[in-house]
């Protein structure tokens, strides 16, 4: 009886891919989905596309300041809808990841995917 070894990127590509399904089906099945919110813009800076929004939706999202603000970096479809203008509602998905020293202190770093709602 012979020995039939498997070539290591084989083994570990298989792997990778079982890890990534587990990872897609426990997002998909879990309860906390990514939820759309509501939110109120209060600033827009378009040389750093730095978007500020506050509102009901936004006062209990992680990266919130203490001041109940939400501020990131504005990500969307190129060429779809128009830019933010102060006391716009803003329908959008955030997503904080790690932190960063800025001016102000180290923060997190936030990015809001969304746009203005007609």
């Amino acid at each position: 009886m012979a020995n039939v070894t498997m070539p290591t990127p084989v083994a570990l590509t298989g792997g990778a891919l079982l890890l990534l399904g587990g990872y897609l089906l426990g997002a998909v099945t879990t309860s906390q989905g990514t939820a759309r919110a509501m939110g109120t813009v209060q600033s827009y800076d378009s040389e750093s596309r730095t978007l500020c929004l506050s509102g009901d939706d936004v006062a209990d999202m992680e990266g919130v300041g203490d001041d109940g603000v939400l501020c990131g970096v504005w990500r969307r479809s190129q060429g779809i809808g128009t830019v933010p203008e102060p006391g716009e509602e803003f329908r959008f998905v955030s997503l904080s990841a790690g932190s960063a020293v800025g001016p102000g202190g180290e923060r997190a770093t936030t990015v809001i995917y969304g746009d203005v709602v007609s």
